[in-house]
């Protein structure tokens, strides 16, 4: 670990450098101030980081960092589980050779712009409404786990509802063949067609889905990284590895539900037998897909949902801790010049 995250892991480290001999005042010379007191620290989140514009702010960078660096695989993924046969090979790396070779290279990063302006603001809400929960009640109960799953429930409400509506979006431009020009042509064209509810007719069921989703995430996260980091230092592999892990165990349980939301937010309605006739909620959906390709139909793209999700919350988690690692030491060095 270099010096300076080592300083990052523990304020101590970096504040006593400026703190071991005091400062010269007065024309003599002859005055000197008492020496300041270094900081003890006994992991990094002792640092003063329930400020929520901390949190705000590396969640913002952890969701963008999370959707763009993996959004390639998620367009993937989108099209294994659409209703249709899209020409998608199996295996990622042959999906995304093919995709490019027949679509051209923009094709895996279509809708990957009104993504990264969802991204920010809605994980900057995650994050700061999960820390303000698991602050306010982590220490009233001996069953911590409860306490993270149930802040993840409540920050992930408030994230799909800024987020459903770019989800519709960027699914529909991840299609093959999609007919919309650009984002705002496909946010205009279903506002026209269908009508505002549109946007959010999967809501019901991306709540359902994300919900476990984001409570095992949470969970499955704050357990592997206190079990591998029982001291609390900042440590980046660990929080890569607790992330993935974490990632990957919510992505393989939830993947039904998510094709389910994949078919309601694509709405491809000339292939649904019926035309003009749109899939209405999470039970319809299921039973449509059960009845077109039956019971392994909802494992459908379950591969590069699991190597989407491992990666993407890692990278997540690590970006994510690395800011409220980085800033928290920021605050914490001005609280000690300040006094």
């Amino acid at each position: 670990m270099s010096s300076n995250l080592q300083k990052a892991a523990c304020p101590s480290a970096a504040v006593s450098e400026g703190t071991r001999w005091g400062a010269m005042v007065g024309s003599s010379g002859s005055s000197v101030l008492p020496q300041a007191q270094p900081v003890v620290c006994d992991d990094y989140e002792s640092l003063p980081t329930n400020n929520v514009a901390i949190h705000m702010t590396a969640g913002a960078f952890a969701g963008v960092a999370e959707h763009t660096v993996m959004y390639p695989v998620d367009c993937i993924k989108t099209r294994m589980q659409s209703m249709v046969v899209a020409p998608v090979h199996h295996g990622v790396l042959p999906s995304f050779s093919h995709m490019v070779r027949s679509e051209g290279l923009r094709a895996p990063f279509r809708g990957i712009g009104v993504v990264m302006c969802g991204a920010g603001p809605a994980h900057a809400l995650y994050f700061a409404s999960y820390e303000k929960l698991k602050e306010r009640f982590e220490h009233q109960t001996q069953y911590k786990s409860l306490v993270h799953g149930g802040a993840g429930a409540v920050a992930t409400i408030i994230h799909d509802a800024f987020m459903n509506p770019v989800e519709v979006v960027k699914q529909r431009l991840q299609m093959h063949n999609s007919p919309y020009a650009s984002a705002l042509d496909c946010a205009a064209r279903i506002f026209k067609t269908e009508g505002f509810r549109a946007f959010y007719r999967s809501y019901s069921t991306q709540l359902t889905m994300n919900i476990p989703f984001q409570s095992t995430n949470f969970m499955v996260y704050e357990a592997v990284r206190k079990e591998l980091n029982p001291d609390g230092y900042y440590n980046p592999q660990v929080h890569m590895m607790a992330g993935g892990l974490a990632g990957a165990v919510a992505a393989a349980v939830t993947n039904p539900l998510d094709v389910a939301k994949t078919a309601l937010n694509t709405q491809e309605e000339a292939r649904l037998g019926q035309r003009h006739q749109h899939l209405t909620g999470m039970s319809c959906a299921l039973r449509r897909i059960y009845a077109m390709h039956g019971v392994g139909g909802f494992m459908r793209g379950a591969r590069p949902r699991i190597v989407h999700q491992a990666p993407a919350a890692a990278i997540c988690w690590s970006v994510y801790e690395l800011f409220k690692s980085l800033m928290g030491l920021q605050e914490e060095n001005g609280i000690a010049l300040a006094t």
